[in-house]
């Protein structure tokens, strides 16, 4: 039997990954009529929406429905062109959402665009493709989360894309080559950013030698999801979707909303599930605060607290660590005044409409702080307090400081300068290259607190002595105050670290040094508002709540002025408008209140982390008390990582696919384990085995059965330069029952 383990786990890492799935020559149209029921139905079609339908249809013999409440692009300029990046902010693919009043700012709401798509929020982003530090991921891992550590999850990030024409620096044992998503770098860069890496330099920033390694901080260029060919977008529709879209096990329909997770034995508020016309129709944000303004960072309240008593009128209440409810299927409609329909999951729910949205959904169909679903009479399946808060975000505030040395081009001549773009949109068209290539702020860094201020000890000395519970929302479950308490445990001591970004600075290239704080201790908060699905939710970031957000951002604004004086910017006849060369910290602390705006990253409402420290799903990303229900998406993180989201998001929804896909019936039957391996440049092999579930005798056997592998010259069999194997193994008996490779 040992021989047949090792000769199924040879024969599989030898297949290359186009075998192992069948092909299909017969399609299905988008938003063809249903199936009534199907294996999984996956609610949101953006980034981990798609990584998910697309890795679980690679099995034909499993049927999955994945459900977007916004239309498919057309392929249009604004989408796909690197130049526009951020002009379709606003536009009909965005939500068009807002926060609640920030009292503790200016008293404004402030605009929280989020991708309503098919793929979500790759068509809308900044294409910028970083992972954050192994410290981001290690620290997940240590509040509970085992293999989500930085090693656990770098196979999944290798997984997810494909490294193309990187023209700096990069350690191509961290990247993958065979990836879905292309990432690369443009075809232009700006000479303004050579300047502000030597000015880093010189105060004592280092430059990053590869962003994407695991070491974070310092200044890099950072690459994004462009196409190296092409030059265009590569996003989550282009990768995942429009290449499988011929499998007839792939079902995607668009343009409807889901309104309720279906729960066995539970009921719904009559609001939830029945037509309400004269409202918001779309579930779109209605303010018009969200307008086509991109990127741009000009000038620009608390949700009341929660009564946690509660009265006795419950249909159904269970506790989630006792519980074990069955998912039995979603609800959606086009429209607020259309009929409901229904479609059943024979399998699972996998919830992946982001972070705002699947506390929504979640909060809809009962699941969520009971107080909060009480105020709006709806039947409570699930006291999960954690669901909705733990809001995170990068919060940002906006530079201003024009170069005057107009020898240097700018991007601002693309908008001021007819004649020079035109030539630059002739380049672009005719070979895909020069400043149109250039759309994403791609020269950023990422600096540690201590590197840059004179003030980091006393700023850390007040970080530690806060009370936990001192700039949390009043009313928090006792739960959610304990997970903060750890959380904050571990800011502070990152924030100590050298090696660890606080913050970071955006640069255009033409004078805007924008900074955002990149390990927040501020915690915030996305509520239902009614039980109308329509409504959009209350978002209350509560940015800057803990001083110590506040703090960072004021060091870092005095630090730019540091980078604005040095030989190697001096070149450039920087001014200093916003704020000004003498502006004192009121000043500082105004253009703070007026200018905060978020970085597009909202996460951690659907926290991945014990359930008694608040969490709502578990390391397999199973929602608490429910024995088919997931969310997959950047609401799961427990902390916020110090990147851009996307490519995390891409490896979370890599990951949990092969945490799942093989998991059996009965699992306390079986041991579950996964491993990757694969070929180093120096021509060594390297693997690395989890355990999911079993002992450690357990995984001494698998331990064993990978250097088996090793002794039979497994890596004769693997492609040359770097190949990656993601093996996932179940044995029952310690004999091998089902493996998958990817």
């Amino acid at each position: 039997m040992h021989r047949l383990r090792l000769a199924l786990i040879t024969l599989a890492a030898c297949l290359p990954f186009q075998t192992l799935g069948l092909l299909h020559h017969h399609g299905r149209d988008l938003n063809a009529p249903l199936l009534d029921s199907y294996d999984y139905i996956v609610v949101g079609c953006g980034i981990s929406g798609l990584v998910v339908t697309n890795r679980l249809t690679e099995d034909p013999s499993v049927s999955v429905l994945c459900i977007e409440a916004g239309d498919p692009d057309q392929y249009e300029p604004i989408i796909q062109t690197p130049v526009y990046v951020g002009a379709d902010i606003g536009g009909i693919y965005d939500w068009l959402l807002s926060t609640t009043p920030q009292t503790q700012l200016d008293g404004a709401a402030r605009p929280m665009p989020q991708g309503k798509v098919l793929g979500g929020g790759s068509i809308l982003n900044a294409m910028c493709w970083n992972r954050g530090g192994q410290d981001d991921y290690n620290a997940w891992a240590a509040l509970g989360n085992p293999g989500w550590d930085w090693e656990g999850m770098l196979p999944y990030f290798i997984k997810a894309h494909i490294a193309r024409e990187y023209s700096i620096n990069y350690n191509p044992l961290v990247h993958g080559f065979s990836g879905p998503v292309q990432v690369s770098y443009p075809r232009y860069f700006y000479p303004q950013s050579t300047n502000l890496f030597a000015a880093l330099n010189y105060l004592g920033v280092p430059t990053q030698f590869d962003p994407n390694d695991g070491s974070s901080a310092g200044a890099a260029f950072v690459p994004t999801d462009l196409d190296p060919i092409n030059q265009t977008r590569s996003d989550a529709r282009r990768a995942y979707f429009d290449p499988y879209v011929s499998r007839p096990n792939f079902h995607v329909i668009t343009g409807q909303f889901v309104t309720r997770i279906l729960i066995e034995g539970v009921g719904s508020n009559f609001e939830v599930s029945n037509p309400t016309p004269g409202g918001n129709e779309d579930g779109n944000g209605m303010n018009g605060m969200a307008s086509n303004n991109g990127f741009g960072f000009g000038p620009g309240g608390t949700t009341p607290a929660l009564d946690n008593t509660t009265d006795a009128r419950l249909l159904r209440r269970q506790s989630p660590s006792t519980s074990n409810l069955r998912i039995t299927g979603v609800e959606f409609a086009a429209t607020a005044s259309d009929a409901r329909r229904t479609v059943s999951a024979t399998r699972e729910v996998i919830v992946a409409a982001g972070a705002l949205h699947s506390a929504q959904l979640l909060q809809l169909s009962g699941i969520g702080p009971s107080s909060l679903l009480d105020t709006y009479d709806i039947p409570i399946a699930l006291d999960l307090p954690g669901v909705g808060n733990n809001l995170q975000d990068h919060c940002l505030v906006g530079t201003f400081y024009p170069y005057n040395n107009v020898s240097y081009p700018s991007p601002t001549q693309l908008t001021t300068n007819a004649s020079y773009n035109a030539m630059a949109e002739m380049e672009y068209s005719t070979f895909k290259t020069g400043p149109w290539t250039a759309g994403s702020p791609n020269a950023l860094a990422f600096n540690p607190l201590p590197l840059i201020s004179n003030n980091s000890a006393s700023i850390l000395s007040g970080a530690s002595d806060q009370d936990p519970t001192a700039y949390l929302p009043a009313g928090l479950d006792p739960t959610i105050v304990a997970g903060y308490t750890l959380q904050k445990q571990s800011l502070v001591r990152r924030l100590a670290e050298t090696t660890v970004a606080s913050y970071e600075i955006i640069n255009n290239n033409a004078g805007s040094l924008t900074v955002a704080v990149m390990h927040p201790f501020s915690r915030g908060q996305c509520y239902i508002r009614s039980a109308d699905p329509f409504e959009p939710p209350s978002i209350d970031p509560r940015w800057l709540t803990n001083p110590v957000d506040r703090q960072v951002l004021i060091e870092a604004l005095l630090f730019n002025r540091q980078i604005l004086a040095t030989p190697a910017m001096l070149p450039l006849s920087p001014a200093q408008f916003v704020p000004t060369v003498d502006a004192d910290e009121d000043a500082i602390n105004a253009i703070i209140n007026t200018g905060i705006r978020t970085e597009f990253h909202p996460s951690g409402t659907c926290a991945m982390l014990p359930l008694e420290q608040g969490g709502v799903v578990d390391p397999r990303l199973r929602v608490y008390g429910a024995q088919n229900l997931r969310v997959v998406d950047a609401g799961i993180f427990p902390m916020i990582p110090a990147a851009h989201l996307q490519a995390v998001v891409y490896a979370v929804a890599e990951k949990l696919i092969v945490r799942f896909s093989f998991e059996p019936s009965r699992e306390s039957d079986y041991v579950l384990c996964r491993g990757y391996f694969g070929l180093k440049l120096d021509n060594r092999i390297s693997y690395h085995v989890e355990l999911i579930h079993g002992s450690d005798e357990d995984l001494q056997l698998v331990n064993s059965i990978f250097e088996d592998c090793l002794r039979v010259k497994l890596k004769c069999l693997l492609e040359p330069y770097l190949s990656l194997y993601i093996v996932s193994l179940a044995f029952k008996q310690h004999s091998l029952v089902r493996y998958v490779i990817a």
